[in-house]
């Protein structure tokens, strides 16, 4: 081929072609690219005089293996690398709309998360809309709940906000939290409390696993008025949690669910305006925001909440990366 001779023969180049050109941009050694693509290098090499042609312009000048891109060279990789990523992005359009997503799909739940009304609902939706999903849900604790995700080793969680950088989440609900003691304590038979009653008692604590912001936060620490909380026994998980109550060693905060999820009769549930809100999220790495089977549990989630009430309709639902 004669470079400069522009468009005349040519034809469409193919994405596998401008793939091989992406790599030969890198390595800048015909050797080095056909290795890194797994075939020969007079094969890769044919493959870009190929190129070449269809383009009707030299892409690169040949010293051996080693090459330069020629200007035009340089100027084509930018435009190939994008055919390339748009590609990829009609690729998983394609297969999101192409049918029921298939695999397999690991949910993390820290606890009884995914027992909640809103996670079966939206599992219950995920389910019905792709029936060949194996769903696969994992109990999580304290100490691995964000761990678990950030290595991969489940797809997506549902998990008790705030979330650590690095995760993105669709918040699911929000609900007040309460102060659980034990029945015996002299304020358990109050209809309210506030922070300055519960100065004096120990709250439980988390093990170093478990970022100490996450729990300093949902333990308000310290409390409005500068006073640091005193922590007691250290737990793993709400049972856990929830016996050294029932034992009188430590009081603790949890969303007003657990009135139902943890019954018990050695603890008694306060209201305590001042903790504020607890907010139940489905989460994710970003990485795996796109894989066929998240965006499905993710549809399935936003299905759920433009359901579930007025104000989810009115609000368009917040997806947003996880808090410092």
């Amino acid at each position: 081929m004669t470079p400069g001779r522009g468009s005349v023969g040519a034809s469409e180049p193919s994405v596998h072609q401008l793939r091989l050109l992406l790599v030969l941009a890198e390595e800048l050694h015909f050797g080095r690219a056909a290795a890194r693509v797994y075939v020969t290098q007079p094969a890769f090499s044919q493959q870009i005089r190929s190129l070449e042609r269809r383009l009707g312009v030299a892409l690169v000048e040949r010293g051996g293996r080693a090459v330069r891109l020629t200007a035009a060279g340089l100027d084509l990789v930018e435009e190939a690398r994008a055919v390339v990523d748009a590609m990829a992005r009609l690729r998983r359009t394609a297969d999101r709309h192409a049918g029921a997503a298939r695999g397999r799909l690991r949910i993390g739940s820290l606890g009884a998360e995914a027992g909640m009304p809103y996670a079966q609902a939206v599992l219950s939706r995920l389910r019905g809309g792709h029936p060949d999903l194996e769903i696969e849900v994992r109990n999580l604790t304290f100490t691995d709940m964000f761990s678990t995700l950030l290595a991969g080793e489940v797809d997506a969680a549902f998990l008790r906000g705030p979330l650590p950088p690095g995760i993105q989440s669709l918040r699911l609900a929000t609900e007040p939290r309460v102060v659980c003691l034990s029945a015996d304590d002299p304020l358990a038979g109050r209809d309210t409390l506030t922070l300055a009653q519960l100065g004096d008692r120990a709250v439980v604590d988390m093990p170093p696993e478990v970022p100490r912001a996450w729990w300093d936060h949902l333990t308000v620490n310290p409390r409005p008025d500068g006073t640091p909380v005193r922590f007691g026994p250290v737990v793993r998980d709400t049972e856990a949690m929830v016996l050294a109550v029932t034992q009188g060693r430590a009081i603790t905060f949890l969303p007003a669910a657990a009135r139902r999820l943890y019954p018990r009769a050695g603890i008694t549930y306060v209201d305590c305006p001042e903790l504020g809100e607890s907010t139940g999220e489905l989460a994710w790495l970003p990485g795996k925001r796109d894989d066929p089977a998240v965006t499905a549990l993710r549809e399935a989630a936003h299905g759920i909440l433009r359901q579930s009430s007025d104000r989810a309709r009115r609000r368009k639902p917040d997806e947003r990366d996880g808090l410092e």
